[in-house]
């Protein structure tokens, strides 16, 4: 019997809206504090700078401004458990963008602070839309809502790349953390639809997995647990099965509990 079709999980609209703006706002107020030289720093982010991350993080919450002032679509083309595995079709896109505005948005300190007080009022404003309302995205028509959880994704992930560049320790929003984690650990459920692992990651999800036996009842024999930061890392390809093994940072049990082949979920 084929697996039963994944329900999208619900996600609070006013709270994932909340996320955002805050989660920008540690973001912004961390980045105003960078000299030059920090920006000038390397990140894990292949030939990406700080200043490139930071103008990144512009870029992704500009996208919903620009959805929303739009005309809305005529279709919805893309629904949120699809958008974690259609990121890899646009990143060459995004790498050409993101490079355009550092080079002109984010020159220097003070262009880049410019930039982001911009971008937090344009994006303040553009959430008073209603969540249901489709707005344009390069991945074409999307729930407003739904984007809006996509960017927890990118909020988060980047706070963590921006973590590791300069040594700063933006803080991680909690709700914004919670829709991050859910989101990846649910594209993996689509990824490798199944029963026969259960992937844990407390306190925020629970997902089943991977083809085989399904688990009823007691103590599931295929278990992986690991905590909310690790995981995004897991699932976005920042560190390695391997290495977070060999760092304790996930604990696997069961002969089907080596998640390695299919990781990352997030390109």
């Amino acid at each position: 019997m084929p697996p039963a079709k994944k329900r999208p999980r619900a996600y609070d609209p006013a709270k994932t809206r909340s996320a955002v703006l805050a989660q920008f706002d540690h973001v912004h107020r961390a980045v105003v504090t960078l000299t030059p030289e920090q920006l000038e720093q390397p990140t894990r982010l292949g030939e990406w700078t700080v200043r490139e991350l930071a103008a990144h993080v512009t870029m992704a919450m500009r996208s919903v401004i620009r959805g929303v002032a739009a005309p809305a679509p005529a279709t919805r083309d893309l629904t949120l458990l699809e958008w974690p595995l259609a990121t890899r079709r646009y990143a060459g896109d995004v790498d050409h963008d993101t490079r355009e505005i550092a080079e002109a948005g984010a020159s220097d300190p003070a262009a880049l602070a410019a930039l982001y007080e911009e971008t937090g009022r344009g994006l303040a404003e553009a959430l008073e839309a209603p969540g249901d309302r489709l707005v344009v995205t390069r991945f074409g028509g999307v729930r407003l809502a739904d984007f809006l959880v996509t960017r927890t994704v990118e909020l988060i992930v980047h706070t963590d790349d921006l973590n590791d560049a300069t040594g700063l320790a933006v803080p991680y929003e909690r709700q914004a953390l919670a829709a991050c984690t859910r989101l990846l650990a649910d594209a993996l459920a689509g990824k490798a639809p199944g029963g026969s692992v259960e992937v844990r990651v407390p306190p925020y999800a629970v997902v089943q997995c991977v083809e085989g036996p399904r688990h009823t009842r007691g103590t599931p024999p295929n278990v992986v647990e690991t905590e909310p930061l690790t995981w995004i890392r897991l699932a976005t390809g920042r560190t390695t099965w391997a290495d977070a093994l060999d760092a304790a940072q996930v604990r696997a049990s069961g002969e089907r509990a080596d998640l390695s082949a299919l990781l990352p979920v997030l390109g």
